[in-house]
């Protein structure tokens, strides 16, 4: 009876432990363009959606998403509730959309604005080339109560000078809502390597999860591969920050996985396993 009692603790322990387990991922799919040929998004899609099943991600943020890939990724993961809209207003142009498990997650709070110095409108911000948003939402644990804050964006490809305002901007905007100082995780392609100045305004209120993973960082170095699957990937410009309180990052990986000598996309994602601390 006392190694059945001891079994059972140990049980509900380990239980209860994964039970304050999150794990979030960043992928940028590639937008739906017959220029692709042979890499484009029908060819690659079913592919794609696989992969995520596997890894089974709580959070999942995607970026480039045009409206009929968000009909695709809503209809294949029917678990979870996709967050935002497209970049140029509702059901128009590219989403950075983010998706939750509906069943382990309760949404509290939510929303979307544009990174420039109109956040609440459809806008362009600084030098950018195009407009840009971030989707974030506050998520409750059915099991425990355990509260974070999940933010989701795709940084401009052009202007260095909307880049790291948007990252003012996203830490600015986390300060606003984050009265009750909850745990809070940013991921999205910021298209900067860690050198760059993004990464270092970033860096002095969240932790890089490449870093400080307690388990070493697997896979490529990099995480842009442009579809060129027989060079080396050193372009690490897709990222996942937590706050440097709450959560404790466990595991991280870039996920590097193919088919056929193709990947399911031109940026491999970024997978990390957190805790509640």
């Amino acid at each position: 009876m006392k190694n059945l009692l001891f079994v059972l603790m140990i049980f509900c322990m380990t239980a209860a432990t994964k039970a304050q387990e999150i794990s979030t991922m960043t992928y940028n799919i590639r937008l739906n363009t017959d220029s692709d040929g042979e890499n484009a998004w029908p060819l690659r899609k079913e592919y794609l959606a696989a992969q995520i099943k596997f890894y089974d991600p709580d959070f999942f943020g995607v970026q480039e998403a045009l409206p009929e890939q968000m009909d695709f990724l809503r209809e294949q993961f029917s678990a979870y509730t996709a967050l935002g809209e497209g970049r140029e207003g509702k059901n128009k142009g590219e989403f950075s959309a983010l998706f939750y498990k509906t069943k382990k997650f309760n949404l509290e709070e939510n929303g979307m604005f544009w990174l420039s110095k109109t956040p609440g409108n459809v806008s362009t911000g600084w030098d950018a080339a195009l407009p840009r948003v971030c989707t974030y939402g506050l998520f409750r644990l059915k099991e425990g109560g355990e509260k974070t804050w999940v933010f989701n964006t795709h940084f401009d490809h052009v202007g260095q000078e909307a880049r790291v305002n948007s990252a003012q901007l996203i830490l600015d905007k986390i300060k606003e809502l984050n009265t009750e100082n909850y745990p809070v995780v940013v991921m999205g392609d910021l298209n900067v390597e860690p050198d760059n100045e993004v990464i270092t305004t970033f860096k002095k209120q969240m932790d890089d999860t490449h870093e400080v993973s307690q388990q070493p960082a697997f896979g490529p170095k990099g995480t842009f591969n442009g579809f060129h699957h027989n060079e080396p990937v050193t372009r690490r410009i897709d990222h996942i920050f937590v706050s440097k309180n709450g959560l404790e990052v466990l595991k991280y990986g870039i996920l590097s996985d193919s088919k056929d000598l193709k990947y399911p996309s031109d940026h491999l994602p970024v997978y990390t396993l957190l805790k509640f601390e």
